[in-house]
């Protein structure tokens, strides 16, 4: 498949029934975690930034104490690319959702 984002309701589905959000304005998802404590949430972000890394990915996000928001996009397709799926889906997975 191709890094370009077809079938745009058949892949987004999933992550959006699971709390992602289309971000108003950007071809953009985005999603805010709560965890119990700021060691489980900056846990969860060590092991995104490790997957993120590896799958050449890097999400934007924001940390305060036990909340992490989450925004992705490709920057080099101008927009939703399989990439931002699959590391929305890897999220989830960590958060334990």
């Amino acid at each position: 498949m191709s890094d370009a984002l077809t079938n745009r309701e058949t892949q987004l589905g999933p992550i959006l029934l699971n709390g992602w959000e289309m971000v108003e304005g950007r071809d953009a998802i985005h999603k805010v975690y709560t965890f119990r404590n700021f060691i489980e949430a900056f846990g969860f972000m060590t092991k995104a930034a490790l997957w993120a890394e590896k799958w050449d990915h890097h999400p934007e996000w924001f940390n305060v104490y036990k909340t992490v928001e989450v925004t992705l996009t490709s920057h080099d397709v101008n927009g939703l690319s399989i990439r931002d799926v699959k590391l929305a889906s890897k999220m989830d997975k960590l958060a334990g959702e």
